[in-house]
């Protein structure tokens, strides 16, 4: 495993999203508490999808307003036909760790 930092849990806010600028990008998602990782690209279109709509477990793509389960990566609805890439996340010393 390559556990590597995103952040102070401080730093995620409910609701925020921040992209790790890792080949490719990975978004951390704050999910009430609960940090969520998946890659960071729309399956659609090449938008971040730390800029989305984060709602309870679900992102919206800024761009064409497709939407992802967070938990599994899962399209949701089209454009996206095509899942994203999720990740483990934990949390040590206060730290985001994302396993990528």
């Amino acid at each position: 495993m390559a556990w590597t930092r995103a952040c102070a849990v401080a730093d995620l806010k409910p609701g925020e999203a921040i992209r790790i600028d890792v080949n490719p990008p990975v978004a951390v998602f704050n999910v009430h508490g609960e940090f969520l990782a998946t890659s960071d690209t729309c399956t659609h279109a090449d938008s971040s999808l730390a800029d989305g709509y984060v709602e309870d477990d679900e992102v919206e793509c800024a761009w064409h307003f497709a939407k992802f389960c967070l938990r599994t990566g899962q399209a949701l609805c089209q454009p996206a036909i095509e899942d994203l890439r999720t990740y483990a996340t934990k949390i040590e010393d206060n730290d985001v760790l994302v396993d990528i």
